[in-house]
């Protein structure tokens, strides 16, 4: 690890400030980001330690929905009544992830934020266009088993690993951006990560020095609410295939539906094919199979990772079957 400076942020706009100096960064709970300065992979030469700031609190909001600060931890935001009840797919993909320890220490902001997990990103001698643009990506042609198979390019096949994010997106948050000059921004969870194309470097819409200060939750949408995750273990490990889904059913109907995927793509992905194939359609098993082949009708597979297109429909059907509580054979 490199040497570097260190300040604790006295505020947001404070924090702001501190990080505009060249090869600055935010850290919060630093459960990826020493990892990766330990590895070489990050090198800050000064870090501002935004953990202590006030943005801790989860917050009603006047519409029904609630606000999350950017450094609540992990676990309390899990465990909140509110989540629970209205939001429960959230809580459901943040105990699916890590450990209670880590839990305890990352943050909202943190989780958003994370590093792909691609063994090719954290290996300095491989060629690897997120971590060193123009070196190539040697996942590609390698071992690529845990890579993506949707929104890819020829620079890029890393998958993004948080579970937080799948369920925040089948939830339509909002991220809150603080800037320089206290500029004050909001945006949709669906537009803040970038597929690579050809800067997979670029991972986010974070523009210099800004900073999360919140995620917003909209008032809890109609429906049951599911996360399933398939791994390679049952816990701390990350998803090969995640979903999230949000469907409301009315007699053996499905009146509405937000599907989300983790582990298949460069960042949490929404599948609008999906949800069309859905609506109005029964809630049967020759439903959800159409929903999960227009899902992954774009995907491609890179040799070792084929398998994930296979399992990404069967979790969605079992998911779908599970939270619409409909019938698992179609109607006589």
């Amino acid at each position: 690890m490199r040497s570097f400076t260190y300040e604790r942020a006295a505020g947001a706009e404070a924090a702001v400030t501190a990080v505009s100096r060249d090869g600055a960064k935010f850290i919060s709970g630093g459960t990826n980001l020493l990892d990766l300065m330990k590895l070489g992979i990050e090198r800050p030469a000064h870090l501002v330690d935004i953990s202590r700031l006030p943005l801790r609190d989860i917050e009603e909001l006047p519409d029904g929905g609630l606000r999350i600060g950017a450094q609540a931890a992990n676990s309390d935001v899990a465990a909140d009544a509110r989540v629970r009840t209205r939001y429960p797919v959230l809580t459901q993909a943040l105990v699916s992830g890590a450990s209670g320890q880590l839990r305890n220490k990352a943050s909202t902001g943190g989780n958003l934020l994370q590093r792909t997990r691609c063994p090719y990103f954290y290996d300095t001698a491989a060629g690897c266009n997120k971590r060193q643009p123009g070196s190539g990506c040697s996942a590609i042609g390698g071992f690529n088993r845990i890579h993506a198979v949707l929104g890819t390019s020829d620079s890029c096949i890393a998958t993004h690993p948080s579970d937080m994010a799948v369920a925040m997106t089948a939830l339509e948050a909002e991220i809150e951006l603080l800037g320089p000059g206290a500029s004050v921004r909001r945006v949709a969870i669906a537009d803040f990560y970038r597929l690579p194309g050809d800067t997979p470097h670029i991972e986010t819409v974070l523009r210099p020095a800004e900073m999360i200060t919140g995620v917003v939750l909209p008032p809890s949408p109609p429906g049951r609410q599911l996360y399933r995750k398939v791994r390679d273990r049952a816990s701390y490990e990350f998803a090969l295939v995640s979903v999230a889904v949000v469907v409301s059913a009315d007699q053996g109907t499905i009146d509405t539906a937000r599907v989300a995927f983790g582990g298949v793509a460069p960042k949490p992905w929404r599948s609008l094919e999906a949800e069309a194939a859905l609506r109005g359609r029964p809630a049967t098993t020759g439903t959800y199979r159409a929903a999960a082949e227009a899902a992954m009708r774009d995907a491609v597979g890179q040799g070792h990772n084929d398998f994930k297109i296979e399992l990404a429909r069967r979790t969605l059907c079992r998911t779908l079957a599970q939270a619409a509580g409909g019938r698992t054979e179609e109607a006589g």
